[in-house]
């Protein structure tokens, strides 16, 4: 892998890229914190060679939901619950979308 394929894989947004420590610096929590979702299946860390732990973009910014909830008092394993359906439902309805533009697409009268 050359120096250019590792800079254009850290703009993947699944690319895991954080180390623990960092992915909690930067989501202003602790470690335990990311054990904690990761233990109720919120996210689920690759691991290094070392066995350490790697967070990507995307699982920081559903850890970052995970915590706003909890912030505002709502029990890990709730807050962990409401994330999860969040992501299903965002993901539903954009299939629908793509399932409404291909019909209508192929409802739509021929160009004149």
């Amino acid at each position: 892998m050359t120096a250019d394929d590792s800079f254009n894989r850290l703009n993947d947004d699944d690319y895991p890229a954080y180390t623990m420590g960092r992915a909690a610096a930067m989501l202003g929590t602790t470690q335990g914190f990311l054990r904690a979702i990761g233990e109720a299946r919120l996210i689920t860390p690759l691991r290094s060679s070392g066995g350490h732990r790697r967070y990507s973009r995307y699982q920081l910014r559903i850890a970052a939901r995970a915590r706003e909830l909890v912030d505002q008092g709502t029990p890990i394993e709730a807050a962990c619950r409401i994330v999860i359906l969040e992501d299903q439902l965002e993901e539903a309805q954009r299939i629908n979308a793509e399932y409404r533009r291909a019909a209508e697409s192929v409802n739509s009268p021929p160009a004149v």
